[in-house]
């Protein structure tokens, strides 16, 4: 594909002027083709922020017109010698005075926005797995290697360094995953909602899906009984019932809400937008809908709007479990349908663990 074609389709695809079919395949791409789906993301928010820049210049030539309307050295004069004038002046102008103060706030927005300011992706992407910080984690490290020093000198365990949920892929250890929550990562650990953890080791992964597939290796570990949910592999819709299941907490944790938008930050297909309220350590656990069928993998959330939370859709996990050198066989039928909520969740809780990040 030339370059000039593959722009004009970028710009057909995220301005919605392609045919059901033709984003399908588009889509069919960007999965396949990291750097197309690179391209679209860069794409999108230079357009953003050309779109901003006009706005913002729109907004300037208004506040421009409304001070040369205004006298302010008169108004000065005036307020002086009548300091009581300031009644009649709210009166005669306040809508001028709060056009102009609105502009001026997002005038100063726009500002910090163009300096970089409030363009990092990390201040309004934030990923959800649990996080210590570094100086903290540092200190945490030495008082825990000092307290846990047994009569031989050696260290019984580490301290973790991040935390987050992963659920079952199949009944024989196969972990589904963000990759942020194992970025980087010397061992992992998974546990399970009777407090028993598992040596577990990355099995595949895609950094620019945020997807990881883990495999537990632990002696200890036995088969799961049959996976009680499904792969949905076709999209759902909006203002569909959605709730997620994850280790927010030391204890599992339920949160439900709507899907908001089928696209993510910028337009971005790869996520689901939705309205639960997830928190840190929430990344990599299952989004279901109300039959019990997995339709993404919790991400993110978006820290300048509120409620506005991300995961990423179950078509690319299906995708990367297909890239496994072994074949997998899902399961197909789902037990979750005809129960309740509190039914589903009681059955759930035992195929979704904690995931748990180590240093050496």
């Amino acid at each position: 594909m030339s370059e000039n074609k593959l722009i004009e389709d970028i710009e057909r695809y995220l301005n919605g002027e392609m045919t059901k079919e033709e984003r399908a395949a588009f889509d069919i791409l960007r999965k396949e083709n990291a750097e197309v789906n690179s391209r679209v993301t860069e794409h999108a928010q230079f357009t953003g922020l050309l779109k901003q820049y006009g706005e913002r210049l729109q907004l300037e030539t208004r506040l421009d017109a409304i001070h040369r309307e205004i006298d302010v050295h008169t108004l000065k004069e005036e307020l002086i010698v009548h300091p009581s004038w300031i009644v009649q002046l709210w009166r005669s102008h306040h809508s001028k005075i709060s056009v102009a103060a609105s502009i001026a706030i997002f005038a100063v927005l726009g500002t910090l926005f163009f300096t970089g300011y409030l363009s990092n992706r990390e201040s309004s992407y934030l990923s959800l797995r649990g996080e210590v910080a570094r100086i903290n984690r540092k200190a945490d490290n030495i008082n825990t290697k000092l307290n846990k020093l047994n009569h031989t000198g050696r260290i019984t365990d580490n301290p973790g360094k991040y935390r987050g949920t992963g659920f079952a892929i199949t009944a024989t250890g196969l972990i589904a995953t963000n990759y942020h929550v194992i970025e980087g990562a010397d061992s992992v650990y998974v546990q399970n909602n009777a407090g028993k953890s598992f040596k577990a080791k990355v099995l595949y992964s895609e950094p620019e899906n945020d997807i990881a597939i883990l495999k537990i290796t632990d002696t200890s570990f036995r088969n799961l009984k049959p996976i009680p949910y499904t792969f949905k592999k076709s999209e759902s819709d909006l203002a569909e019932s959605v709730y997620t299941f994850g280790y927010s907490q030391e204890a599992p944790v339920y949160n439900d809400g709507k899907l908001t938008s089928s696209n993510g930050l910028n337009g971005d297909s790869l996520d689901y937008q939705i309205s639960i309220p997830v928190n840190p350590g929430n990344s990599g656990g299952p989004l279901l809908d109300n039959k019990g069928n997995i339709i993404g993998i919790v991400q993110a959330k978006q820290t300048q709007m509120e409620g506005v939370h991300f995961a990423v859709k179950s078509s690319y996990l299906l995708s990367a479990i297909d890239s496994l050198d072994k074949k997998v066989n899902l399961n197909a039928k789902n037990t979750l349908a005809a129960l309740t909520p509190v039914q589903q969740v009681k059955k759930l809780k035992n195929y979704v663990f904690m995931v748990k990040v180590y240093d050496k």
